[in-house]
């Protein structure tokens, strides 16, 4: 099994500082550390997990499906995950994050939800 745990959720917000009030003022979580990513947004934590991800300046979706942008897990084996993807034809885009250097790989599932698996910087690059 790849998956070993649940990483975090991202969101999708017209209005950056209103979301992080309310994620943080009213349900309790605060404001972390977050790479120097390339598009404004914001980490927020439980204890010292970041478990949701806020996005900014992008536009929301015309139709939009429900409010979770993708679903991300931390995971394992990252040669076996890739030939698991490819020989049954999924399509996936494997990226390392700026700062942290976390491998991450994105795919969608049967029904178009985008599922995101962290590993470990120190898995070999797959080939």
């Amino acid at each position: 099994m790849a998956i070993a745990g649940m990483n975090h959720f991202t969101v999708l917000t017209s209005d950056l500082e209103r979301c992080k009030r309310f994620y943080t003022g009213i349900l309790g979580l605060t404001e972390g550390y977050r790479p120097p990513l390339t598009f404004p947004g914001a980490w927020l934590y439980c204890g010292s997990q970041a478990v949701l991800h806020v996005i900014a300046g992008r536009p929301l979706p015309a139709e939009a499906q429900g409010v979770i942008d993708h679903m991300a897990f931390s995971a394992e084996d990252l040669q076996a995950v890739v030939n698991t993807l490819k020989s049954n034809g999924i399509q996936y885009e494997l990226r390392r994050q700026k700062g942290p250097e976390t491998w991450q790989l994105f795919c969608y599932d049967p029904d178009g939800a985008r599922v995101e698996l962290d590993f470990d910087r120190s898995e070999p690059q797959p080939v």
